[in-house]
């Protein structure tokens, strides 16, 4: 599971991919305009994605964001083993000082263990420069990198050719070196992802509805049932969320994790009582 957060999050999946996976929005706000989800084979395979909408860069009426948080919630509990955070190839701006403040307002330093950031537009990049060198123009953005264990990337879904005699500026090369970076991630925490309260709860309440579904509709198909499953527990979240902050909401997700879980292990704990913490 891998959650895409930030800008043109459609686009990066879409690169990663080869093919159209997400719509992408192409007005100047974010590139996607609520969160999707999708599995998809990459290197052989699947891989859930769940692509956001920008929600750490994009001035968005309050319970849209609200909406839009808790539907990443629901897709990728018990937790992702990957987040993307994606930035731009720009010049440092007030703007992108607010973006970087944001993330560092809510990621836990345990959520950093399992975070790569990728940059877009890299033709914006000066001829030979690589990305590392351009991170170190600006001291947030090499604050942010080291927090993240100096992982980087950069892409570009216009310019950038896969037959051009500069291999660095291809994404074939750097989807390729973003895709080791990712088996590291995975390997050094043992195949584990990031959990916390409230995304065990979701898990166990959704498992809890698949199990009622099954047993008064068994002629669903298996993606029927856990679509409903999701359905219902995303109502309950919204119900149980009405009072809750944006950023509380934030902070569950992106809180300190209570433990690294193999899948197999996946326990949760109650709903209610997560939003509850992150309300007080």
């Amino acid at each position: 599971r891998i959650v895409v957060l930030g800008k043109t999050g459609a686009g990066i999946v879409n690169t990663l991919c080869g093919e159209p996976v997400f719509e992408v929005d192409h007005t100047p706000k974010s590139g996607t305009s609520e969160c999707q989800a999708k599995y998809m084979s990459v290197s052989g395979r699947m891989v859930l994605f769940i692509d956001t909408p920008g929600f750490i860069d994009t001035d968005r009426p309050e319970e849209e964001m609200k909406s839009e948080i808790l539907r990443c919630i629901k897709e990728c509990a018990p937790g992702p083993h990957i987040f993307l955070i994606v930035l731009k190839v720009e010049k440092y701006t007030e703007h992108e000082k607010a973006v970087i403040d944001k993330i560092n307002q809510y990621f836990s330093v345990e959520v950093f263990r399992f975070t790569i950031i990728i940059f877009t537009h890299g033709d914006h990049l000066p001829e030979g420069m690589k990305i590392e060198e351009f991170v170190k123009q600006s001291e947030a953005l090499s604050d942010l990198i080291k927090k993240c264990g100096g992982r980087c990337h950069v892409i570009d879904n216009k310019y950038w050719k896969n037959n051009q005699g500069d291999e660095y500026r291809t994404n074939q090369y750097q989807v390729a070196e973003l895709l080791k970076t990712i088996d590291e991630i995975i390997d050094a925490n043992k195949g584990g992802y990031f959990t916390n309260e409230m995304l065990q709860g979701v898990k166990r309440d959704i498992q809890q509805e698949e199990g009622r579904i099954k047993q008064s509709s068994p002629d669903f198909t298996e993606e029927e049932t856990a679509t409903k499953a999701k359905q219902s527990v995303f109502k309950n979240l919204l119900s149980k969320a009405a009072g809750v902050t944006t950023g509380a909401l934030l902070g569950a997700l992106l809180g300190g994790a209570i433990k690294f879980m193999k899948e197999e292990r996946s326990l949760g704990l109650a709903v209610g009582v997560a939003l509850g913490t992150a309300a007080g």
